[in-house]
């Protein structure tokens, strides 16, 4: 047995590695931009059937409810009505589009799965509670589902993804296929950058923001420098945390060294520090008075216009894809100010698993299939109707005076992004752009690892209370972090923190020892 788990983690680790070459190699253009990755396969639709032998209209009519983690559109039922058509004819089944806003997703979907609210297919990520999810049993295992229904999944999705998404080696979500490696910076408003004369190439740490926002403050005093709902500087993507899975369950390594010891984030410098930048930042009026409290996303603040910059995971382009979902179309820029980093976390970044709660749970791989292999229907879903919410001239679109009707702006949670169309105000070699994002990726030493915490399930229920009460008002800056933190951490002990902690490292341990 320890034989087999160690040529399976060692499997794993040369997937993942594999992965960043390929997609790093990837050849020539094929048109627009619109490349397929060179580790994948052509999408071609392969897998959609209902099953063998079978058609469509061999299927009951089904509504799939789709959930999802972004902004509700004013155009929804107009998109459904055309996805509708597309669905019926290929797997006889409509659709309900469920859209649940940034700051009321973690509430709504967790009372959802408590309450056993019937859903198809919905979003989940290893940052957005999938282990506890799993640990619950809110999801559907997929390993057959995925043989029998998403044939066009396996031939087009990079296998490192679904080997990095297993728990206890069983897939429970399907992994949006998109970049591996992992950048945090921010997202500002180049236009008042530019007004102002602010050098915005001399930032290259979050200390370095001061001057900026000092100027912006000043010069533009209804505007917020730097909008904050959540982790800021602490957010695992920029302090480079690697919570060896599910990023709300305590216990962490730094990704961007080869320590192996998991610890509280809470002890390490680098918290602290951020810590103290936030606060500095909360106390001058730079982040916005309600960071603690708001659930404005950072996309609605900016279509407000009063946002300067907000703290971003980065990639190629991604300045560029919330302006075209804000209205900012050419005012956005981006800075990177952490290194490259790849772990585990990053395969399971966006997933779409199938609910526990469906009732025809067949369909509900149909449609994830479809949306990993289907080109016009992935696209109708992400940029909404051709000729209505933007004019296309091969695979560059252009948006409409209807383009703000239906601009979700959540691409990269949905199937196959090396599938969508690439606006006009974007590079139009943006997918070689991602397979080059992904060369020199620092690998974090928890590479292939996933904590299954089904074995303190109790802790970790009774950490996740700790942590809404303090988290968010601490890495905001809202409170006095030097004393409130001693709190904090005093509560997390008390509710099991050490324990949950030694069970991580026990396990990693494990992991990494198997590797030799």
């Amino acid at each position: 047995m320890k034989h087999m788990k160690k040529r399976a983690f060692m499997l794993l680790a040369m997937m993942l590695t594999a992965a960043l070459i390929l997609t790093a190699c990837g050849g020539g253009s094929n048109g627009g931009g619109n490349q397929q990755p060179a580790a994948e396969k052509p999408a071609d639709g392969g897998g959609t059937e209902p099953a063998e032998g079978s058609t469509s209209s061999d299927l009951q009519p089904y509504k799939l409810k789709l959930l999802y983690e972004g902004p509700q559109q004013p155009d929804e039922a107009k998109v459904e009505e055309a996805l509708n058509k597309l669905l019926t004819a290929k797997i006889n089944a409509t659709i309900d589009i469920m859209q649940i806003d940034w700051g009321a997703w973690d509430e709504k979907m967790n009372l959802m799965i408590a309450s056993r609210e019937p859903v198809d297919v919905m979003f989940t990520a290893q940052w957005n509670g999938y282990a506890k999810n799993v640990a619950k049993g809110a999801y559907t295992e997929i390993g057959d589902l995925l043989k029998k229904h998403g044939q066009g999944i396996l031939g087009s999705l990079d296998p490192a993804f679904l080997e990095g998404a297993k728990i206890n080696g069983k897939n429970y979500g399907v992994p949006t296929n998109k970049e591996l490696a992992s950048v945090g910076g921010i997202v500002y408003r180049k236009d008042i950058a530019d007004e102002l004369g602010l050098d915005m190439n001399a930032v290259k740490t979050p200390e370095d923001l001061e001057a900026i926002y000092k100027v912006v403050k000043e010069k533009k005093p209804g505007m917020i420098p730097l909008y904050a709902r959540d982790g800021l500087f602490n957010s695992h993507f920029f302090a480079e945390y690697d919570f060896l899975g599910d990023s709300t369950i305590p216990g962490a390594i730094l990704k961007n060294t080869d320590d192996t010891t998991v610890k509280m984030v809470e002890e390490y410098d680098i918290y602290k520090r951020y810590l103290k930048v936030a606060r500095n930042f909360y106390v001058k009026g730079y982040i916005n008075s309600d960071a603690a409290t708001t659930q404005l996303s950072s996309g609605d603040a900016y279509k407000a216009g009063n946002v300067f910059s907000t703290v971003e995971p980065l990639k190629p382009g991604k300045a560029e894809e919330i302006a075209n979902a804000t209205g900012l179309q050419g005012k956005l820029a981006q800075i990177t100010m952490t290194g490259k980093t790849v772990s585990t976390s990053e395969t399971a970044g966006a997933m779409l698993a199938i609910s526990s709660t469906s009732k025809d749970p067949e369909r509900a791989m149909m449609l994830i299939n479809l949306l990993h292999t289907d080109k016009e229907i992935v696209n109708l879903l992400n940029f909404g109707i051709e000729g209505v919410h933007y004019t296309r001239s091969g695979e560059i679109i252009t948006p409409t005076a209807q383009s703000a009707s239906y601009a979700p702006g959540v691409a990269w949670e949905l199937g196959n992004q090396f599938l969508n169309y690439i606006w006009n105000s974007e590079a139009p070699d943006k997918w070689d752009q991602f397979r080059e994002f992904n060369k020199n990726a620092k690998s974090s030493p928890g590479l292939g690892f996933v904590f299954d915490s089904e074995s303190v399930k109790a802790e970790v229920g009774a950490l996740a209370n700790v942590i809404k009460q303090y988290q968010r008002a601490l890495e905001t800056g809202s409170v006095d972090y030097e004393k409130v933190l001693p709190q904090y951490i005093n509560a997390l002990k008390d509710a099991g923190v050490d324990k949950v902690v030694a069970e991580k490292q026990k396990q990693f341990d494990a992991f990494l020892a198997a590797k030799k």
